[in-house]
């Protein structure tokens, strides 16, 4: 009989409820995908390098030009020196280069900490490494982790943190304290750190993201990943970075090139093209997505909803605590079937499921989707 490897792993939440939103006809505001297009200079150079016949494998570690303009943004937005040559692996998506990090560094019984509510790719890819995963657990309303709580969870085993910041679901950005805690972490018990940052260009309200690229030892036991498709609304193109040193980036390698050996040629040519010539694209994208978080929260205000802070990234969570006493998978459910909205519940995310009543809400959408979207929840 057939033993599966990853036993308690079904559909993921992202499919089952974008798939009861298309049965429903319901508003999509569950799976984290903008509903508008990529920029039409990127859309056209795809197309211009596809018929120019740039459509051969690429080097496994990036096309160099891309790999250049990586490091020139990196430079720009934290200051920081990066090789990129050495240190820039292009990847087919932040979920690919999540694994390949995990893999590259997690070996048998060894344990990694990660923060629930916690992105669904850390577990299995750690658990296929033969690693262990330690669940911290952070609650609403602010998600804050209590790094004495970490310090202690650390064990002999230990031997990584995955920080995410931006965070997915909640919307929190680490501050310097953080930032501080983490690195004496770090140094007091020799932990590598796999921080996604897939979100970086999208803080608010003035905030600025903390990458571990800012700090210089950090930056010497991080695995940085980064998102094409989030800052330039391109999901579907699977298409991301890692940043490593170069011996960390060296290991990484040799795991990628047996995992997609490249990624998608023509559409590095693309992404170096607009990082050179509309580098204003990213700066612009805090202020785009702000609009749009205080659109939705505005409509939002006259609900019965309680709406959470939203430091980062393009979700919005809601506290439907005056609303029902569902738990949150049934409450979704319920409102997608019944109201025709469509949202995830926080609980997936976690080992030991919270009894917050907390969903989220995806508001990379058109102004006119939120709006909808928002008079259909304030008549709850």
């Amino acid at each position: 009989m057939f033993e599966s490897k990853l036993p308690n792993l079904s559909v993921s939440i992202f499919s089952q409820m974008s798939g009861l939103a298309n049965q429903h006809s319901a508003i999509n505001l569950s799976q984290g995908f903008p509903e508008f297009d990529a920029p039409e200079l990127l859309k056209n150079q795809l197309n211009f390098y596809v018929q120019q016949g740039v459509n051969q494998y690429s080097p496994s570690s990036g096309v160099p030009r891309l790999q250049q303009q990586i490091a020139n943004l990196v430079s720009r937005k934290y200051a920081a020196k990066i090789d990129a040559v050495e240190q820039v692996t292009v990847t087919s998506g932040a979920t690919e280069a999540l694994f390949v990090a995990i893999q590259t560094i997690v070996r048998p019984d060894d344990e990694v900490i990660v923060f629930d509510p916690a992105y669904d790719s850390y577990q299995p890819a750690i658990e296929l490494a033969g690693g262990k995963t330690v669940h911290i657990a952070l609650h609403a309303p602010d998600y804050a982790i209590d790094w004495q709580t970490v310090r202690s969870a650390v064990s002999k085993n230990t031997r990584a943190i995955i920080i995410n910041t931006p965070h997915n679901p909640s919307g929190k950005i680490l501050k310097h304290h953080d930032i501080n805690a983490l690195k004496s972490l770090v140094s007091d018990h020799d932990l590598y750190v796999i921080s996604d940052e897939v979100y970086e260009h999208i803080t608010f309200d003035g905030d600025k993201h903390l990458s571990m690229l800012c700090d210089e030892q950090l930056r010497e036991k991080s695995f940085v990943i980064s998102s094409f498709g989030k800052t330039f609304h391109s999901t579907g193109w699977k298409m991301g970075y890692c940043i490593a040193p170069a011996p960390l980036a060296t290991e990484f390698r040799k795991i990628h090139q047996y995992v997609t050996f490249s990624s998608f040629t023509p559409a590095q040519y693309a992404l170096a093209d607009m990082l050179e010539q509309q580098g204003e694209h990213v700066d612009a994208l805090s202020n785009f997505y702000q609009q749009k978080r205080d659109l939705l929260a505005q409509h939002l205000s006259d609900s019965r909803f309680t709406i959470l802070p939203s430091q980062g990234t393009y979700f919005l969570l809601l506290d439907y605590s005056k609303v029902s006493d569902l738990n949150d998978v049934d409450f979704c459910h319920w409102l997608v079937e019944q109201a025709g909205v469509a949202a995830i519940p926080l609980s997936v995310f976690y080992k030991q499921p919270s009894n917050d009543k907390v969903i989220r809400l995806c508001f990379a959408k058109n102004d006119e989707t939120l709006i909808e979207a928002a008079q259909i929840l304030c008549q709850l």
